[in-house]
């Protein structure tokens, strides 16, 4: 019996949606290991295990797959953020914890998914597409840092506005760092690092070791 023909066959028979995860996530490890214009429909049916016929049924095109895959790490992204966000009360100070510790989670914080978010940033050719599936949420997220900020500043002005970009782009450079460096430090480390810029911005409400602080301390 021919074990990879059994296991195509068994994919085949799973639920629509499921295989269409399947293949996202299939893209998301083709992407990060092979880089964005590397990536092929043939890889992606392999890595999955599925007929390479699937994945032109579920989405017809690469250019198809790569916006489906973007939208999908992104509505990930929302959503885990957004959930931490919601789960951190009414103090600014756990609010802005809760979102740092967010972009740390495990199951987002992963080197394939680092990988293929740096894939989405670095190809020039899907700046388009990027701005098409994300612009509108990557405004949210900022909105509500540079609110948490304001905040936590008692107004807000131009220091909020930049404390919050500095605190994304520091989120966003740790990424990088992990899995551009030869030795890349560890996620606690990389939640340390951006824990130590709001302790710098917040010394009231951060403490050295990155914990909230309580009010009037």
């Amino acid at each position: 019996m021919d074990l990879h023909q059994t296991g195509t066959e068994t994919a085949r028979k799973q639920p629509r949606e499921v295989r269409r995860a399947q293949l996202i996530e299939a893209t998301i490890e083709v992407i990060a290991t092979r880089g964005y214009a590397r990536a092929t429909l043939a890889e992606v049916a392999r890595l999955a295990g599925l007929a390479h016929g699937l994945v032109n049924f579920h989405f017809k095109t690469k250019d198809l797959l790569l916006s489906e895959t973007l939208a999908y790490l992104w509505e990930e992204y929302r959503q885990n953020w957004g959930a931490a966000l919601a789960a951190a009360g009414k103090d600014p100070a756990h609010q802005l914890n809760a979102l740092i510790h967010a972009d740390f989670a495990p199951a987002i914080c992963t080197p394939a998914r680092q990988g293929a978010w740096a894939a989405f940033w670095a190809e020039a050719q899907c700046r388009p597409l990027y701005q098409e599936k994300c612009a509108m949420n990557d405004l949210a997220y900022i909105g509500h840092l540079e609110s948490i900020c304001a905040d936590l500043l008692g107004q807000r002005d131009i220091r909020s506005v930049r404390a919050a970009r500095v605190i994304r782009v520091t989120l966003e450079g740790v990424w990088m760092d992990m899995i551009t460096q030869s030795s890349p430090y560890s996620r606690d480390e990389a939640l340390a690092t951006v824990l130590a810029v709001a302790a710098s911005f917040f010394p009231s409400r951060f403490g050295g070791d990155g914990s909230v602080l309580p009010l009037g301390l």
